[in-house]
This record gives structure tokens, sequence and C-alpha cells, in this order.
């Protein structure tokens, strides 16, 4: 009977949504078993379009962002630390402040993303952020460092949450690993791509500035442009973007709407209403908890090898140039390591066991260069680093997305995991300090213990997530449907399965 009722409910709320084309998009139905209900050449349409229209202007604002915020490992080894007297921890000191605004922002901008208009809002965020880029090349001393990279974590730090919730906005929830991992790839490539690009500005010399202020100056000036550009591109949501007919718009909520599975009345964002209800939802749920500590585990290596990577493998014996080119094919390899990864993921629907396997390879890394002594194998340990932990980070980010619902939801959940797991940064900044230098054991004992951390969450959650659904397949929630409106249920509608 609960299942009757909640076809005759969404096909009378189909009845709403004029499609011109009905013999496209047929009676929905939403058991888990995700039956077409729409022409699949014609969600295959959208997607291709969703895929071309909206993935690539993500892709470049991650990178950029990435660059932006790392770069200035680069300008350490380029003369930044002799020029500003950063001895001791002053260096990391810097680093840790740009987490501190980064942190404070990460909920609040998720909620208010919609209201301001996301394809307005995301692209506002870059070009002042990559203002405060530009800054940091003018900085003359210590408080100087201090002040712009306060200032870029607050400009930086409503974005990564903000385009989760946005590709939430335009995808089926297992369509969207795959495309998280296509613009979160842009995280190790910005490490291959701004090494190239810091060892060639790293030689311009001009008036009283020498080397590295110029990686700032070109690169700040590049993320000003794009974020400017982004603006005239980027939609706000499926049911206005320009680039799909009417049918496709139409089709596009509707797919969304089949794809809650009863956690949402309307498959369209822009339709929902916010409440303190949903922001409550979202922080009394065991997926919240232990997926924002799981990211907290995970971003400690990305972070502390983001940062450090031209420092380790300068440590090594390598040159300063030498030492920025060898940033390069680790990266390279993490970049077709995420792709892969969010690929499968999707297609086997499953986000936990891709997890466990990235962190294994990533603490095989780091033994290898705290065990051997040569060169060579510790430089092969940053290959498997890279590759197991940069995967880990779009998955843990796409299986809180999964299982939230509906949009505020979503937009607190995945605000409050990236604030916790950013507090993860006042650890990685002080992972690699001088005083360990050229070894760095301590740091990498380190990163080793938070992998088997996120080992132990993601194990946990699996076998919790895996328990509700079978209680739900069973009945065992149908209870819940007598508590009144069914469309405030949310995440804990009876027809609503959780992603392992």
């Amino acid at each position: 009977m609960a299942e009757e009722k909640v076809m005759e409910e969404q096909m009378s709320s189909d009845a709403d949504v004029k499609i011109e084309d009905q013999s496209r998009i047929e009676k929905v139905s939403t058991t888990w078993n995700d039956i077409p209900t729409i022409d699949p050449v014609l969600e295959q349409r959208i997607r291709r379009k969703f895929d071309i229209h909206v993935v690539p202007w993500l892709f470049g604002l991650w990178l950029l962002a990435f660059i932006d915020r790392s770069n200035i490992g680069n300008a350490r080894i380029d003369g930044l630390s002799t020029d500003l007297k950063l001895n001791g921890t002053k260096f990391n000191t810097a680093l840790a402040v740009f987490y501190v605004p980064y942190i404070c922002i990460d909920v609040p901008s998720n909620l208010v993303l919609k209201y301001f208009k996301a394809g307005y809002y995301l692209p506002t965020l870059i070009v002042a952020w990559g203002i405060c880029s530009t800054c940091t090349g003018f900085v003359k001393s210590y408080a100087g460092l201090l002040a712009v990279r306060f200032f870029l974590g607050l400009c930086e730090g409503g974005l990564l949450g903000g385009m989760i919730i946005y590709l939430a906005m335009f995808y089926r929830r297992h369509e969207m690993l795959y495309r998280i991992g296509l613009f979160y790839c842009a995280a190790p490539l910005s490490g291959a791509f701004g090494g190239l690009l810091a060892t060639g500005l790293a030689e311009i010399n001009s008036g009283s500035y020498h080397g590295w202020p110029f990686i700032f100056f070109v690169e700040g000036a590049i993320t000003i442009l794009f974020g400017m550009l982004t603006i005239f591109f980027l939609p706000h949501v499926p049911a206005e973007s320009k680039f799909l007919t009417e049918e496709e718009r139409q089709a596009a909520v509707a797919r969304l709407r089949l794809d809650a599975h009863g956690s949402t009345v309307t498959g369209d964002a822009a339709h929902e209403e916010f409440s303190w209800y949903w922001v409550r939802r979202a922080l009394l749920n065991w997926n919240t908890i232990l997926l924002s500590l799981d990211f907290f585990a995970i971003i400690t290596p990305i972070y502390s090898y983001s940062l450090f990577l031209p420092t380790i493998i300068s440590g090594l014996g390598y040159g300063r140039v030498t030492a920025q080119l060898f940033t390069v094919p680790p990266n390279m390899g993490a970049f077709f390591t995420v792709i892969l990864a969010g690929h499968l993921s999707d297609r086997c629907r499953m986000r936990g066991p891709f997890m466990i396997a990235g962190c294994t390879l990533a603490i095989g890394g780091y033994i290898m260069l705290i065990a051997s002594k040569r060169p060579l194998t510790q430089y092969g340990g940053t290959f498997l680093v890279a590759a197991g932990v940069f995967p880990s980070s779009p998955l843990v980010m796409g299986w809180l997305a999964n299982n939230l619902a509906p949009h505020y939801v979503r937009a607190t959940g995945t605000g409050f995991q990236i604030m916790i797991a950013n507090m993860a940064a006042f650890i990685a900044t002080f992972t690699y300090v001088q005083a360990d230098a050229p070894r760095y054991i301590t740091g990498h004992a380190i990163n080793i213990g938070m992998l088997v951390l996120s080992i132990t969450l993601s194990t946990i959650l699996m076998l919790y997530c895996n328990w509700e659904n079978k209680r739900r397949a069973a009945g065992k929630r149908n209870d819940l449907l007598a508590e009144g409106d069914e469309g405030m249920l949310g995440y804990r509608h009876p027809e609503f399965r959780y992603t392992l």
C-alpha cells in the first residue's frame, strides 16, 4: 500500500510538469532499480550537454583554485622564504592562516549559493581570490604574507562545497562521482602544471621583483580573466539552462525527481525553500558525522602532499629547477587515477571500497618514503601517495552528497563536512617542518596514521549503510510515512537507499 501511495503521489506531481513530448517521458517509478521512465536517448542528450556546458568550467575553477592555493610551495624554493625571512615555522604559519576563514565560510556559503545564483556566485569567488593571489606577489614582509593568505582563504572557502552542491542540481546521484572526478582531477594536474609554470616564471626579473613574485602575478591574472569569462557561460539550474530545449529542461528536472526516491517532492532545487529543520537533519546524521571525520583524515595527506611535494623532492638531493620539474610526473599519475576511480565508482555505485583501496595504496607509498634511503625508491613512493589520496577526496565528498537529500540538507551537510575536513589543514601545514629535513619521517608517519583512520571510518559506515538499507527494504522504516508530509522526510524516506 505504501508503494502504491508513493507512486500515486509521484504520478500526480508529474502532471504538473508539462512536457511537450509525453511519449518520451513516461510514468514515474520511485523504486531503487532506476527503471528508465525517460527516453534513454533524450536523457543521454541532456547528460552530454551538461558535460559540455558545466563540467569544463568547474574543471577550470578548481584547477586555478588549487594552483593559487599551493603555488606558495613553488615560490618557497624559488626565494620567497629567503626574501621574507621565513625562518623556523613562519612558513607553516602562513599556510595555516589560509584555513581560518576557509573553514568558517563553508556552511554559510553553501546556504546562499542558490540565493545568489550559482552561475554568478562561483565565478565571483574566483575573481576575488584571483585578486588576492596577484597581491601576494607585491608582499614585502611576513605580516603582509599573512594578510593576503587570510583573504585568499576567505574568498576560496565556499568554492569546493559550492561545486559539489551545484553538480547535484544537474546530475543523478550515481552520475555525480565521475563528474566530481572530472573537475577534481584538476587538483593533481595543478601540481604538474603549476610546477612547470613556476619553473619558467621564476626566471623573470623586472625592477625590484625577482623570480617568485611573477608566479603570483601571472597565475593570479589568469585566474581573474577566467572568472570573468565564466560568469557569461555557467548556468544556474537545469530549468534555466539556455543550451537546453524546453523539452530537455522539463526532462532534466523530472529525472532528478525520479532519482530522489521520495526524498524530495521536486527535482528543481530552485523551488525548494530554506528551513532550519533541514539544517538539523543534515547535522543529526551518521553519514554526515562519519564522512566529515573521514574527509578530515583524507585531507591531511592531500594538503601536506600538495604544499610540500617540492620541498620533499628537494630533500632527496635534487636542485631547485629539477625539484620543480620532478613534481610533474606523480601529479600526472594522480590525474588519471582520479578519473578512473570516479568512472569505476559510478559504474559500481559504491564509494567505500574504492576509498579503502586508495588509502591502502597511499600507505604503501609512505612506507617507501620512510623505509628507503634511495632517492629513486623514495620518489617512486610519491607516485603511490598521489595515486591513492587524490581519488579519495572526490569519493568521500560524493559519498556524502549521495546520502543526503533534499537540497538544503545536502548543502548544509557538505559544507559541514568540508569545514571539519579543512581543520586538518592545521595539522597538515605543520606536518613537514624544517627540523625534520631531509627525511621528514614524522610527517610521513602522521599521514599513515590518518589513512588508517580513514580506512576504519569507511568500513564502519559501509556496515551501517548496508544495515540501514536492509531495514528499509524489509519495511521496518515504513512507520515514518505516518509522521505526516512525506516531503519532509528527505533522506529518511523508506524508499531512499544509502550508497555504500
